[in-house]
């Protein structure tokens, strides 16, 4: 009689696991002969996930792998070693951060009975905080055992001679505070190699390869590839790694990786055992190697899930490296043309130009590579024909589809004139974490009118493009020595970006034309950086912060590799440089530029020998912080004293007063700008304040005290509730609750019951917020935060009340582009008095500029002897300029008898010595010998602060940059002839020049 099905099943079961039981033996010396002597030991806390393994090796050919654990924090994985298998399990295993440390060991003997070998993947993903770390390395007693130290000294000697002795102490414990599991278990060579690696890591800027060779190994590993980069891409970046291997054909044997973080960002560090397929070889310098190093480094430019790589690199098509061009040139021609045309040239319709016609792309970078690439021989005659192909290809593309036709036409053009344009670029620098391109503004001429009709007539100096692997941006400049600070906007998911990234060019290209009206009374004229950063939606903001300084840090050594000059060229012999000369170019703080960065871009520009230094970077530690001393809203509240007075008769520091107030209290220019009133004027009433967190409304003014309370400390929604007076109410941001499919907002109100609680709809929370800054109804108004073009055309009715009087009769702009151009004629037609942005806070940069001076001119240990002086120097200078504008400003506008706008005058006075400057700075350069005289040092030191002026430090200006003194005389000679001349004078001293020369 036949069994049961279900018995037949069961004997079965029954019979396999005897079987297993009778091979585990077996297979744990087959395991102790087959694995690395360091598998054991670097595993020794996981015996029953290797006991799993002993149980299962005789059927893992059968199963992709098999989890032998699986925890929040931890993996184990065993699959059968068959071409590429480790890729394609790390490309469909889930997706986690924080992986601290990973190993993958790969058998020295086949499986029993099988033609393949064993491989078995650990991933640990408890990597400690940057926080942590920057915590635990301020403490002392953060050292490992006694004598893990000295075993690492002893084998750095022997494997790493050339390392520096000096940072041993730091790296151990840096070493320990991370993963003091691995310095336990790991062998004193590995620990040493690892320091080593991160030493070698951080000299290179951030990113370093290194091949070893291997001899006699048993298992065929010919190299050991070392390769380290500083804040790698967080996600699928070891997945990303392996897809190089694969594509090289290189096989992976073992792999150990582990994460270091400094406390500002985590360091990969990874040691690759391979052998190259096919019988190739791999050794330093070879065709395999630059090959290897090309794409490694290049996975910090792009990503293996992009577009551009699956369509351009996965396909064969090209290069990772060429593929990371194409993607840059897709950015650079959305954001050319998507300000003036959004719909026209979306980011979607400008990728598939270049992506669905592979040829042309293909044309642009072989044009690119003509007139870029080191050391090409016959350069110029190979780029003349590729051009003319390239413009042919272009000029003759026809697919049938005229209004699809005409539209990439346009792209493809946008995207030559990138390339004719293009005077340095990084792109065939190595070392590279970020791409850089420096571009004649010419272009916007070849752009014409349908795309350039949008911004300011006037043209910049010269333009930066960079292009990273999680953003873009721009550096703007107008003028040869320029200055601006470096804003970086945030944004998460698709549509985010696509928003902020059509109008980018144009923001920056209006921020910098601001900046250098602003900039007319120093030496550099005006620049703005601004640059863009995408992450996913719903990222761990400890992950953002990352991934801000991955770009920051990236686009400053892009920076540095086009502006750090020899005689004028590109140091790096690998930047073919078009331009020939230095450009002496400040940055500065702006939104999201933390004091961390701050300081390490000085760094950085120092050891790079930039010719500027550490004066690259303004509000240091050795320098001014803006938001300590108040410098940009000293001008403010300068401004405002003095165009209320003269306007209004009132005395701000006597008499009673209202205002109104955007910026929160923690805000540099909002909160010193309170601070600044609550100090100086006894009666202000401060009615309105509105910021990110919250928007807050007194119709008696904001209690003082609960103000200071919050002031330069805490946002807006810290503000203690209590103090309001009857009618007066908060509404929260930052504190909302769900109901059912709402949002709903918080909203206190004093009564004259109380404080009384109420939840507010989305709808009603935004009606509030958005309309305080216009019916509010004050004396003075100061927009010291909020986005660009908050008033506008569209809006501009509203800051009147029914009877046609505004809601604020003077407003002095504190925050730029807060009001466009059309709105404040509008505004100033029907009566309100404006002090424009480029005006109003320029103090700010003109305190940077005299911190650079302070950089260029006087050492640290001086600086900080001398600060407290320098900065009260500083301050007066500041008042004084000031001052001194917002008095022309008025003089011209009553001489002119109000036919003038005051911010039209305003940008009158900033044209008069912008022009005036442009054509004595050429003077000067045309006449270099000028500066070395007496006069003319006078006149120089007549620019500097007090400090400088006296007997110690005067001849320091022997130190600048020759051209720095050229600017410096001919700012300050532009900005007296405005200030302190007229018409009649200077044409007067112009006749008597002449009449002299004549005699």
């Amino acid at each position: 009689m036949d069994k049961d099905p279900g018995q037949q099943v069961i004997d079965q079961i029954q019979a396999i696991i005897q079987e297993s039981c009778s091979r585990t033996d077996s297979n744990l010396a087959w395991l102790q002969q087959a694995m690395h002597p360091f598998f054991f030991s670097f595993n020794r806390a996981e015996p029953d996930a290797l006991a799993v393994l002993v149980e299962s090796l005789y059927r893992i050919h059968r199963l992709p792998y098999i989890r032998l654990a699986d925890r929040p924090k931890h993996m184990l994985i065993a699959q059968n070693g068959v071409p590429n298998s480790i890729y394609n399990t790390l490309s469909s295993l889930p997706k986690r951060d924080n992986l601290s440390y990973s190993e993958i060991n790969t058998s020295l003997l086949r499986l029993p009975n099988s033609d393949y070998f064993l491989e078995v993947l650990r991933f640990d993903y408890n990597a400690v905080s940057d926080a942590e770390v920057a915590a635990a390395l301020a403490k002392d007693d953060q050292s490992p055992p006694v004598g893990i130290k000295e075993k690492i000294e002893d084998n750095l000697r022997i494997h790493a001679p050339n390392f520096d002795t000096s940072q041993t102490d730091q790296l151990v414990k840096l070493l320990w505070i991370n993963n003091p599991d691995y310095v336990h278990v790991s062998h004193p060579e590995r620990l040493a190699r690892v320091l080593d690696l991160y030493q070698k890591t951080q000299a290179h800027g951030g990113i370093h390869l290194d091949i070893d060779p291997i001899d006699n190994a048993v298992n065929g590993e010919t190299n050991r590839v070392l390769f380290g980069v500083s804040n790698p891409p967080q996600r699928d970046f070891l997945l990303q790694v392996f897809e190089v291997f694969k594509r090289l054909k290189i096989g992976v044997k073992r792999t150990y990786t582990i994460t270091l973080s400094n406390g500002i960002f985590p360091t990969f560090l990874a040691s690759f055992y391979v052998q190259p397929r096919h019988g190739a070889v791999l050794e330093n310098g070879n065709e395999l190697f630059q090959a290897l190093q090309d794409e490694l480094y290049n996975t910090q430019i792009i990503s293996s899930d992009s577009t551009s790589f699956n369509a351009l690199v996965a396909t064969g098509i090209m290069s990772g490296m060429d593929a990371t061009l194409i993607k840059a040139l897709i950015t650079f021609c959305h954001t050319n043309l998507a300000h003036n045309k959004p719909d026209q040239f979306d980011p979607e319709v400008v990728q598939r130009a270049f992506i669905a016609q592979p040829e042309l792309s293909q044309q642009l970078v072989k044009l690119f590579h003509a007139r870029f690439k080191p050391n090409l021989v016959n350069r110029e005659s190979i780029y003349a024909e590729l051009l003319q192909a390239t413009k042919n290809k272009i000029d003759n593309f026809n697919t049938g589809r005229r209004f699809l036709d005409e539209t990439r036409r346009v792209i493809f053009r946008c995207a030559m004139s990138f390339i004719t344009h293009c005077l340095k670029t990084n792109f065939f620098v190595d070392e590279k974490h970020a791409l850089a391109f420096r571009l004649d503004p010419a272009y916007l001429e070849e752009l014409g009118e349908d795309f350039t009709a949008d911004l300011p007539k006037e043209r910049p100096f010269r333009i930066t493009f960079f292009a990273g692997r999680s953003g873009s941006g721009y550096h703007i400049g107008f003028s040869d020595i320029a200055r601006g600070g470096w804003r970086t906007l945030m944004t998460q998911g698709h549509d985010d970006y696509t928003n902020s990234a059509n109008t980018l060019f144009r923001e920056n290209y209006v921020l910098a034309h601001t900046q250098h009206l602003k900039n007319k009374d120093i030496y550099e004229g005006g620049s703005k950086m601004v640059s863009i950063l995408n992450t996913r939606p719903g990222t761990p903001q400890a992950t953002v912060l990352q991934y801000l300084y991955k770009l920051q840090y990236g686009f400053a050594n892009a920076f540095l590799d086009l502006y750090v000059t020899e005689n004028g060229k590109a140091k790096d012999p690998r930047v073919v440089d078009y331009y020939g000369e230095d450009e002496p170019i400040e940055l500065g703080p702006d939104e999201n530029m933390h004091d961390v960065m701050i300081e390490l871009i000085a760094q950085l520009a120092v050891q790079r020998g930039y010719l500027l230094g550490a004066g690259i970077m303004s509000s240091k530690k050795v320098g001014i912080n803006h938001k300590e001393y108040g410098v940009t809203s000293i001008g403010v509240i300068r401004f405002a004293e003095v165009t209320m007075q003269e306007t209004l008769g009132i005395n701000m520091h006597t008499d009673p007063f209202s205002i109104k107030i955007t910026g929160g209290p923690n805000g540099d220019v909002a909160g010193n700008s309170m601070r600044l009133l609550l100090e100086r004027c006894e009666q202000v009433q401060i009615r309105m304040i509105v910021d990110g967190t919250a928007a807050a409304f007194d119709p008696e003014g904001l209690d003082h005290d609960s103000l200071c309370k919050v002031i330069l400390k805490a946002d807006l929604d810290a503000f203690d509730a209590n103090a309001l007076h009857e009618g007066a109410f908060i509404i929260y941001r930052s504190q909302k609750k769900h109901d059912g499919m709402r949002d709903l907002y918080k909203q206190l109100k004093k009564t004259s019951l109380g404080l009384e609680e109420d939840w507010i709809s989305t709808d009603e929370f935004n009606k509030i917020f958005n309309q305080l800054t216009f019916t509010v109804e004050t004396d003075l108004f100061i927009p010291a935060g909020g986005r660009p073009e908050t008033i506008a055309m569209h809006n501009v009715d509203q800051f009147f009340k029914e009877e046609g009087e505004p809601s604020a009769r003077v407003i002095v702009e504190g925050a730029n582009s807060f009001i466009t151009p059309d709105a404040r004629r509008v505004l100033q037609q029907r009566g309100v008095v404006i002090m424009r942005d480029a005006s109003a806070n320029k103090c700010g940069v003109i305190s940077s500029s005299y911190e650079i001076i302070a950089n260029l001119t006087l050492s640290e240990a001086e600086f900080l002897a001398h600060k407290q002086q320098y900065v009260n120097d500083v301050i007066a200078i500041l008042n004084q300029m000031a001052e001194q504008e917002a008095r022309v400003v008025i003089k011209r506008q009553r001489e002119a008898g109000g036919k003038i706008t005051y911010t039209d005058i305003s940008t009158q006075v900033s044209q008069e010595i912008n022009a005036h400057y442009a054509r004595m700075f050429a003077y000067f350069q045309a006449n270099p010998h000028l500066v070395h005289e007496a006069a003319y040092k006078q006149a120089m030191l007549a620019h500097m602060p007090a400090l400088i002026q006296t007997e110690q430090f005067k001849e320091r200006i022997e130190r600048l940059p020759e051209k720095v003194k050229y600017a410096i005389l001919a700012s300050k000679l532009a900005s007296s002839m405005v200030y302190f001349g007229d018409d009649n004078t200077v044409y007067g001293d112009i006749i008597e020049a002449q009449v002299k020369r004549l005699a």
